[in-house]
């Protein structure tokens, strides 16, 4: 027996190939982006040491990266960069504000506990 109720979408995509061209570039792209991104984060981390003078500035190199690439994601798989810039900035401002905030809890708790152990350790 077979259903009526079911709706097969994939007989309804009324596209043609130069169309079908464009999403699959759209895709390409996309990926050689994050994989480009990606790319640098890891090669930097394999070659910067961890004592070298620019540890510092390569650790918050990661974290832009980390959101640029996170706001990116957002913008092409939640379909966001079709929209207005002002749906796409009421979205990924509040974001990227509580990113901020996570960042600043991180820094003074991690200073808050450096100073009890140094208190507790007596140096």
């Amino acid at each position: 027996m077979e259903r009526d109720d079911i709706i097969e979408y994939s007989l309804h995509a009324h596209h043609d190939e130069e169309q079908g061209k464009k999403i699959r570039r759209k895709i390409w792209m996309v990926t050689a982006i994050l994989t480009a991104i990606t790319a640098v984060e890891v090669i930097t981390g394999i070659f910067v040491k961890q004592h070298s003078s620019i540890w510092e500035l390569v650790k918050w190199a990661f974290i832009i990266l980390t959101l640029f690439k996170a706001g990116y994601i957002v913008l092409v798989f939640m379909h966001l960069g079709d929209e207005k810039k002002s749906l796409k900035y009421m979205i990924l401002i509040p974001y990227f504000i509580f990113i901020l905030y996570l960042i600043f809890i991180l820094i003074v708790e991690a200073l808050a506990v450096d100073s009890a152990l140094k208190q507790y350790m007596g140096l």
